[in-house]
């Protein structure tokens, strides 16, 4: 391991006997040599059933290539991630994914039925079945009637909804989502929020979101890990934090939200 790495403990989530992700003392450095660049530092985080936990902090923090790392998209260079008690080195089944970049997530060739098909045939689900599959996981995202159109000619908010659909295809009991909402317009982002908050409810899967949006993230989450510069600054039950910021920060954070 790196020296350039310093240890700042952070306490071990796989402590916590409840919960369906640990990850301990995760740090992850890009290069080498005197182009060595550290991206995350020490970093633990303990995620429970059916728990909504967001991870906030400004563009460049180091959130995205966190959630790459847990979801085993990337190797890290010290630490480990527990997903039901066993460690991730690749993507789980179990482990969905949904991207803030929709478009490209979604094949425009193939219409919305056959994009949510993909991901059982991949699963080797009879093709017998495949139909009320779809049509249940469409009904479930609000696109019940939009089986034949294809993802372009789908607004945004649809398109995002379609990728939930295809990735609940798996049945997952955990899913990372990237700035979910970005680009979307405010009342597609609510709808969507809302459509979010109901499917965790129905279904008790456990969600880490990823974004710089501190109202989705109270609107969401129940708790919150603020990041700056690669390291975990606060955390907390997200109402506790963004009402108490301890750390000045997460203090600048909330205070630059409450003058715009």
């Amino acid at each position: 391991m790196t020296a350039a790495i310093a240890k700042m403990p952070l306490g071990h989530a796989a402590a916590t006997a409840d919960a369906i992700l640990a990850v301990n003392d995760l740090s992850y450095v890009v290069g080498g040599g005197s182009k060595e660049l550290l991206i995350l530092q020490d970093i633990s985080l303990a995620v429970r059933k059916r728990e909504f936990v967001s991870i906030v902090g400004a563009s460049g923090c180091g959130k995205t290539t966190l959630l790459r790392l847990i979801a085993g998209l990337l190797r890290p260079t010290q630490g480990s991630v527990y997903f039901n008690g066993r460690p991730v080195t690749e993507p789980d089944r179990q482990l969905a994914v949904v991207f803030q970049d929709y478009g490209r997530a979604l094949l425009p060739w193939r219409n919305v039925a056959d994009n949510v098909a993909l991901a059982l045939e991949a699963r080797r689900v009879p093709r017998s079945e495949r139909a009320a599959i779809i049509d249940r996981l469409l009904g479930k995202v609000g696109l019940a009637d939009r089986g034949d159109a294809f993802p372009l000619q789908l607004s945004g908010g649809m398109q995002q909804r379609l990728q939930i659909a295809r990735n609940l295809v798996t049945g997952p009991r955990l899913v990372f989502m990237d700035e979910p909402t970005g680009g979307l317009d405010v009342s597609v982002q609510a709808r969507l929020l809302d459509l979010l908050r109901g499917l965790v409810r129905r279904l008790g899967i456990a969600v880490v979101l990823v974004t710089h949006d501190l109202a989705v993230a109270r609107l969401l989450a129940d708790r919150l890990m603020v990041m700056r510069h690669g390291k975990v600054v606060e955390t907390g039950l997200t109402d506790q934090v963004l009402d108490d910021p301890q750390h000045p920060y997460t203090q600048l954070l909330v205070s630059s939200v409450l003058q715009v």
